[in-house]
């Protein structure tokens, strides 16, 4: 007759389950560090009704905040990103400051490591760096009503040196 021997099994099953654990921990290791991905950081807060009078919403865009350091200053709407097109230089450092003027929206771009949640009244803070020219899309995927699937903006990534239509203001604006 068969005869199980728990102590053997409860070390199996032991071994197993901190197999596991161990693998998870590797995996969050190697995404935060070796792969650049991290949450969203900051915590500001601003008014959702006001965000057009609120800086530096008030003027979107993308500005200029050192040598090779660009903000890009972006409010989501209801099937809409403001601006839905801007021209960015490769290799430098875009800090993104965006909000939502109305509902909960994410944004995400194909081929990079930018994944955000724009919430209401919450200021969503990230960086990043567009190694490679080329055109990006930045996709809505937080399911913002019936037009949702028309929301897209597009972003065009420009060699150094190349053209030159990406002329950002020499200074951010006010508020950041």
């Amino acid at each position: 007759m068969f005869r199980l021997d728990w102590p053997k099994l409860e070390a199996l099953w032991m071994k197993v389950s901190l197999g596991t654990m161990a693998t998870f921990l590797v995996t969050i290791g190697v995404m935060a560090f070796g792969m650049d991905v991290h949450t969203a950081d900051g915590r500001q807060t601003i008014d959702p009704t006001r965000v057009d009078e609120t800086p530096p919403f008030d003027r979107p865009g993308l500005y200029r905040i050192g040598p090779d350091a660009y903000r890009a200053v972006v409010v989501a709407r209801v099937f809409t990103f403001n601006p839905d097109h801007l021209v960015l230089p490769a290799g430098a450092r875009i800090e993104f400051v965006m909000t939502s003027a109305d509902v909960i929206h994410g944004v995400s771009i194909p081929g990079t490591n930018v994944n955000l949640m724009l919430i209401p009244g919450q200021v969503t803070t990230y960086t990043t760096t567009f190694k490679r020219p080329g055109e990006y899309l930045l996709l809505c995927n937080e399911y913002c009503g019936i037009g949702h699937h028309l929301m897209m903006g597009r972003w065009t990534v420009v060699a150094e040196g190349g053209e030159s239509a990406w002329s950002a203001s020499s200074t951010a604006p006010a508020g950041r």
